[in-house]
């Protein structure tokens, strides 16, 4: 049983970051935080609702952590745009 719930997490998670607009980075960190919180919350406690606690808490920490790595690999010459994508600067910017 167990098995089979983290396959559905994982296919879940991965199934929403593939669909996100946001930034790739807070989309790969809240997939990854969401995976290793489900992980450890289904070892420590040993039930589904540990593991859906600790995916929820890791996700949320995942994405915050993954948005600070996002905007930390901004380069000169291109500018963040308010759709939330990043594009080379107008000429003169």
């Amino acid at each position: 049983m167990k098995k089979l719930f983290m396959l559905t997490a994982l296919t879940m998670t991965v199934a929403a970051a593939g669909c996100t607009t946001e930034d790739r980075y807070t989309a790969g960190g809240a997939a990854l935080g969401g995976l290793g919180g489900a992980a450890i919350g289904a070892g420590v406690s040993g039930n589904a609702e540990g593991a859906l606690i600790g995916g929820a808490l890791g996700a949320g920490a995942g994405a915050v952590a993954g948005n600070v790595v996002g905007r930390s690999q901004e380069r000169e010459g291109y500018c963040r745009y308010s759709d939330g994508n990043i594009y080379r600067c107008p000429a003169g910017y």
